[in-house]
């Protein structure tokens, strides 16, 4: 536990130090672009949501996944390298997933850091990015299933209960799921980042009570990381993530979850996630089927603010809701041990 702590110290001290001249470097590159741009911030749009980001993406550069993605995976190989431990697959796997459905928002932000969006969608198409979410998921369920030889899950009353093959689309499920629902809850100044790192607190302790040494010092370094990252991104911010960040950590954390089997407790633990999801599911499809809208704005977080409540008491709720959830998933997931 000393040497966890001692990441997390770690981890917060060095990302600390490379976020404040990156965040000035993205700054330096938005306000080249905008210098030259003139867009009418106080324009209402027919949708109430753009009109509550509007002023926000203007101001705000995005990106901060772009540096906290690397800074963890070298953190923790020089971790593994300096504990002369062997590096688990799963930590390979883990890699993998950071990077890969990183990749897919990385257009996102480079055209978000380097030119103007304000209002208007660019990049990558949703169907596109599902479509490589899914073949990024199947692939790595696949290591997960003919590698690491996971198969099965724990489902509390019920025991341990082996999937066998169904394990493999439940795995690519889970994992698209969670990158969406991080993406959708990126919307207010520290809510996303704020509830991994709850999460992530959770994961740190179910990983040390089952001797996962890997997962638990791979959790430890992002912790450290995200703690920093979020000392900017609090209201009012001065990073957001992006696109990168947020499918990237929402995918890990879905992975990190099927490695210990206990994808039940993921969902418990990632509830506030699943409840944002949810609510902007439940406007997609009024929209199309019932052609009308469920709510004003969706999803949740961004209705709460519609309706008047202050952004950080949004945050702050939600965290709320986020750390109770995080110790009941906790508490289902080593009833198992």
């Amino acid at each position: 536990m000393i040497e966890l702590l001692g990441l997390i110290l770690a981890s917060f001290a060095i990302t600390s130090l490379l976020l404040v001249p990156f965040i000035d470097l993205l700054f330096y590159l938005r306000s080249k672009r905008l210098a030259s741009a003139r867009v009418a911030v106080n324009k209402n749009s027919d949708t109430p949501i753009h009109d509550a980001l509007m002023k926000k993406d203007f101001t705000t550069p995005e990106g901060g996944g772009l540096l906290i993605i690397p800074v963890v995976i070298v953190l923790a190989l020089i971790t593994f390298k300096v504990m002369h431990l062997p590096i688990a697959p799963e930590i390979y796997v883990i890699f993998f997933t950071l990077i890969a459905f990183g990749s897919l928002g990385l257009v996102d932000d480079l055209r978000h850091i380097y030119t103007n969006t304000v209002g208007k969608f660019h990049g990558l198409s949703p169907k596109v990015i599902l479509l490589f979410q899914v073949v990024f998921a199947l692939s790595i369920s696949l290591i997960l299933f003919f590698e690491v030889g996971l198969n099965n899950i724990f489902i509390p009353v019920f025991g341990n209960v082996v999937l066998g093959w169904w394990y493999i689309p439940l795995a690519v499920f889970i994992i698209v799921a969670f990158s969406n629902a991080y993406n959708i809850s990126d919307g207010l100044d520290g809510l996303s980042t704020g509830l991994l790192t709850i999460c992530l607190f959770a994961f740190l302790a179910l990983s040390s009570s089952v001797l996962n040494q890997d997962l638990a010092i791979f959790s430890g370094i992002w912790i450290g990381a995200l703690i920093a990252y979020l000392y900017f991104n609090v209201y009012p911010a001065r990073v957001y993530l992006g696109d990168a960040g947020a499918l990237g950590f929402g995918a890990t954390l879905a992975v990190m979850g099927l490695m210990t089997g206990k994808v039940i407790g993921l969902g418990v633990i990632g509830g506030v996630y699943i409840v944002i999801a949810l609510s902007s599911l439940i406007q997609m499809f009024s929209k199309k089927f019932l052609k009308r809208k469920a709510f004003p704005v969706a999803p949740l977080h961004m209705y709460l603010k519609y309706i008047g409540w202050e952004e950080p008491k949004i945050v702050m709720r939600f965290w709320l809701a986020g750390a109770i959830l995080a110790i009941f998933g906790l508490w289902l997931a080593l009833l198992s041990k």
